[in-house]
């Protein structure tokens, strides 16, 4: 992969992951990006994942044909980026670690040591200067963890950013950037939008033009597009009008009335509408889709005198998201005590500026006349609102 005429990429695929972060589905594989340029001085941005040593070592000797790195700058402690510090400085014990003061401290706490002889720390508009290359440091705390720093480089006009505009999938991915991109950004991201906020309010004033990130592909082109989604993301804004409706159901019956509301709000206009079983889905995509759209439908049984698990569940990842502005309908069910929309409604009452719908739909283990009226009653409700 091309960065420039003397970065060179040395980054390593892991097609083999089941489970990144010991959560997230990524059924095409995650990149874990590591780069190096190559000056009078020689710096390696980043490590990579313990399980691909050897292969990220081999990368660098091949493109610094006999040279020696003098650095090796680490933006982010996570494992999948931090694992081989120690392999690197056994292979090159002359090179110096550039990191946060943070980011030493947990060296300590995964490695046993913190490097003392060889730290150089960083921290807000710090420099290091390679030769041509001159390194500027911008501390990004919680984007996501508190050590976090990124770097820009003037002379390419390009930052290195950390986990920010990462995604999962292949460098070379001619997929859609923004499905994977935004999945990522909402599970390991999401919370931290204020933090982000200041990270870009700090990029708009670099100039940018390209973007290296230590998972996915390189964004050299419209960046403008990126940076607006990490904007919709960060604020909590909906990307796009339309409706999710995220249901669980038993026998069927819950299931029933979804599928009625999506028939009735594409007879009424609107075609925007996703419909996503939360017992067979990805947990981490129904996240992610409910930040997408502008209004969320809840469907789900009375169970054990509360709600349905996974409805739990999928609740439980919204509001840990920062859930809110958004507009939210309740579709409720129970043979013998129907409480479930209260529980949900509860459940979402921190979560600011949300807006919930006047129509509430009840139904008593079956739908009937009455029930199916609210749901037409409701589909109308959210089309006008």
């Amino acid at each position: 992969m091309f960065i420039a005429d003397d970065i060179k990429y040395v980054g390593v695929f892991d097609k083999d992951i089941d489970l990144f972060e010991g959560q997230y589905k990524v059924p095409d594989g995650i990149s874990y990006n590591s780069y190096v340029i190559i000056d009078e001085k020689i710096a390696v941005m980043d490590s990579v994942d313990r399980n691909f040593t050897e292969e990220w070592l081999n990368n660098i000797e091949k493109v610094l044909e006999g040279r020696k790195p003098d650095y090796l700058i680490i933006q982010h402690m996570e494992p999948d980026h931090s694992a081989n510090i120690t392999s690197f400085i056994d292979a090159y014990p002359e090179a110096k670690i550039v990191s946060s003061a943070k980011s030493f401290t947990m060296m300590k706490n995964f490695f046993g040591a913190d490097f003392a002889d060889k730290q150089v720390t960083v921290d807000e508009g710090s420099t290091l200067d390679l030769g041509k290359h001159k390194l500027t440091f911008v501390t990004a705390p919680m984007v996501h963890w508190p050590e976090v720093i990124v770097t820009y480089d003037s002379t390419e006009k390009l930052l290195f950013s950390a986990d920010a505009f990462g995604r999962f999938g292949k460098t070379d991915s001619k997929a859609d950037w923004a499905g994977e991109a935004r999945r990522y950004y909402i599970g390991i991201v999401g919370k931290y939008g204020a933090q982000v906020q200041k990270l870009l309010a700090k990029a708009k004033e670099l100039d940018i033009q390209k973007i290296c990130p230590l998972h996915g592909p390189v964004l050299d082109s419209d960046l403008a597009y990126y940076i607006n989604l990490y904007n919709i993301w960060s604020t909590y804004a909906p990307e796009e009008d339309g409706i999710m409706i995220a249901y669980t159901s038993i026998y069927g019956n819950t299931k029933k009335a979804v599928l009625e509301l999506e028939e009735k709000l594409r007879e009424n206009g609107c075609q925007n509408v996703k419909v996503t079983d939360l017992a067979r889905c990805d947990m981490a995509e129904a996240v992610a889709d409910a930040f997408r759209y502008s209004k969320l439908v809840l469907a789900t049984t009375t169970y054990n005198g509360g709600i349905f698990p996974f409805m739990q569940e999928f609740i439980n990842h919204l509001t840990e998201r920062n859930f809110s502005s958004r507009t939210v309908a309740f579709i409720e069910n129970g043979s013998w005590g129907p409480i479930a929309a209260r529980i949900m409604k509860g459940m979402l009452e921190k979560s600011k500026n949300l807006t919930f719908a006047e129509n509430e739909v009840k139904i008593n283990s079956a739908l009937n006349n009455e029930s199916t009226a609210k749901i037409e009653a409701l589909a109308k409700e959210l089309i006008n609102l």
